[in-house]
């Protein structure tokens, strides 16, 4: 009989005498408390890692093209083979790994292998104390740059508000864009009913302005961060917390978990200037769609887009609404044949960063960027 089973007969000998019992029972306490202690324990580290130590990185190897004062212009693929294709990440608080999160589940990752030789990505940085008076001109001047840089005529894929930027642009300067993308991005942002529409026609621009000053002068990250939480608060402030707890000896789960909130609990700080022109004008006014946006010395009328368009919604999308999306078709010179228009399932992120968009609908967008 081997040490161990010689304990385990004893311990079941004790187990027939009635007097062992209740030592048994807190033999079996301890171990269990101390299982406890054990995965209270490592739960406490994960969440103290997941909040302060993890910060976001792009998946995929990129060469950084230009290093400009709101951006690194960031290379994938193979330069010179073909248009370049530039992705316009959101600059609305959060990075741009948005468009290259992981291995396997990137949108660049997606183009590049479905016939986009060449893809650009704008890697926004967060705004400085010194850059808290840039305006919308500012970021627009500097994507012409970045277009310009690679040759001066590109394919644009705007994503959410990376969207009405690149919708300036082929406003503004038609000749640069080849064909257009715009996916989660709110062109008629009076379009729908979502939260973000009734924020900010309910709150007073005193409110936002508030928030900047607050700021310094700049709209904090931490302070969009607590509102994007505070849309959903039952999944952000308790739901995730059990999620995380019942899978804390996950392998598999804990990096996933911590690939996102890399992401998510890590946004940008926005220069203050930007950020209420944006909510003014943009989304209090809809200055862009009712043709009234003066970008670069030019009011911008959106009749001067006519390139080839895809219009990519999310059917559950309460950030930018599929209306706020698809009504874009109703602005554009674009000729309606040539216009793709689609609403797919799930919500905002997944657009973007969801493996079943990825898998399903955005190989078929990098073959329509990448044909005739």
């Amino acid at each position: 009989m081997t040490a161990k089973s010689s304990v385990q007969a004893s311990e079941l000998a004790m187990l027939c005498v009635p007097a062992f019992w209740p030592m048994a029972m807190a033999k079996t306490l301890m171990d269990e408390e101390r299982e406890l202690y054990a995965k209270n324990l490592k739960f406490i580290g994960e969440e103290v890692k997941i909040r302060t130590t993890l910060k976001p990185k792009l998946a995929n190897h990129s060469h950084p093209r230009l290093d400009l004062r709101t951006m690194v212009l960031r290379d994938y693929g193979k330069p010179g083979e073909g248009l370049p294709t530039l992705v316009a990440a959101p600059y609305a608080g959060h990075t741009a790994m948005i468009a290259d999160y992981r291995k396997g589940q990137s949108l660049v990752e997606t183009l590049l292998a479905n016939g986009v030789g060449h893809v650009a990505l704008t890697d926004w940085k967060s705004a400085t104390l010194d850059m808290k008076d840039l305006e919308v001109d500012n970021y627009l001047a500097e994507l012409v740059v970045a277009i310009d840089d690679l040759g001066g005529r590109v394919n644009l894929v705007g994503l959410c508000q990376g969207g009405w930027t690149c919708a300036m642009i082929a406003a503004r300067f038609p000749e640069k864009v080849n064909k257009l993308v715009l996916a989660g991005s709110p062109i008629d942002t009076d379009a729908g009913n979502g939260p973000i529409k009734r924020m900010a026609h309910e709150s007073p621009l005193s409110f936002y302005e508030d928030l900047v000053r607050l700021g310094g002068g700049l709209m904090l990250g931490k302070f969009m961060l607590r509102g994007w939480k505070n849309m959903h608060p039952v999944e952000h402030y308790v739901q995730k917390h059990i999620d995380l707890y019942e899978h804390i000896d996950d392998p598999a789960y804990l990096a996933k978990e911590e690939v996102f909130e890399s992401w998510y609990e890590n946004p940008l700080d926005l220069p203050g200037r930007w950020y209420l022109q944006v909510i003014a004008q943009i989304f209090q006014e809809n200055r862009l769609a009712k043709g009234r946006f003066v970008a670069l010395g030019r009011q911008l009328d959106l009749h001067a887009i006519t390139c080839p368009t895809y219009l990519l919604a999310g059917a559950e999308d309460d950030i930018t609404t599929p209306e706020q999306v698809l009504d874009a078709q109703k602005y554009i010179g674009t000729a309606p044949a040539r216009i793709v228009s689609k609403t797919v399932p799930g919500g905002h992120i997944g657009l973007f960063m969801g493996s079943r968009t990825l898998k399903e609908h955005w190989p078929e967008i990098a073959r329509w960027i990448a044909g005739a």
